[in-house]
C-alpha cells in the first residue's frame, strides 16, 4: 500500500508542479492564441465591411457616371439639333439671297433690253422718217406706198415689241 500512497503522492506532485508550472503558461498562450483569433476575426470582418463600402462607394460612381454619360450625351444631341436648326437657317437665308440676287439681274436685264430696243427702235424710226421724208418729197405715188409699208412696219414692229415685253413678263 506504500507504493500506492507513494505513486498517488507523487501523481499529486506531478499534477500540482503541472499545474503550477505549466498550466498558466499554457493558459497563457491558449488565451493569445485566442486573442489573436479574435483580432483576426475583428480584421477580417472590417475588411469585409470595407470591401463591401468600397464595392458600394464603386457602383455609386459607375452609376453617377453612367448618369453623366447619359446627361452628355443628351446635351450633345441637343446641340447637334441646334447646330442643324442654325445651319438650315443659315442655307435658307442664303438661297433666299441668292434667289433675289437672280431676280435683281433679270430685272436689270430685262430693263437692260427695254432700254436697248427702245433706243434701236427710235433709230429705225428715225432711219425711216428720213427714207419716208425723202420719198415723199419725190413722188406722190411714192409717197402714198411708203406711208402704207410705214404702217406696216410700225404694226409688225408694235406687235414684236408686246411680244417682247411678254416674254420678259413672263419670265421675271
Amino acid at each position: 500500500m506504500d507504493v500506492l500512497i507513494a505513486e498517488i503522492f507523487g501523481f499529486l506532485v506531478i499534477i500540482a508542479v503541472l499545474w503550477r508550472y505549466v498550466v498558466p503558461p499554457a493558459r497563457r498562450a491558449m488565451k493569445q492564441r485566442q486573442e489573436a483569433i479574435r483580432a483576426q476575426f475583428a480584421e477580417a470582418r472590417e475588411a469585409k465591411e470595407k470591401a463591401e463600402a468600397a464595392e458600394a462607394e464603386f457602383k455609386n460612381s459607375i452609376n453617377d457616371a453612367d448618369a453623366e454619360a447619359t446627361q452628355i450625351l443628351e446635351s450633345a444631341r441637343s446641340q447637334a439639333r441646334q447646330i442643324l436648326e442654325e445651319s438650315r437657317v443659315k442655307a435658307q437665308q442664303e438661297a433666299d439671297r441668292i434667289a433675289e440676287r437672280g431676280r435683281q439681274q433679270l430685272t436689270a436685264e430685262r430693263d437692260a433690253l427695254v432700254r436697248e430696243l427702245r433706243a434701236q427702235t427710235g433709230a429705225q424710226v428715225v432711219a425711216l422718217a428720213s427714207r419716208i421724208v425723202t420719198e415723199m418729197l419725190a413722188d406722190d405715188a411714192r409717197r402714198a406706198a411708203t406711208v402704207e409699208r410705214f404702217l406696216v412696219d410700225l404694226d409688225a414692229r408694235a406687235e414684236d415689241d408686246a411680244a417682247l415685253a411678254a416674254s420678259a413678263r413672263g419670265s421675271g
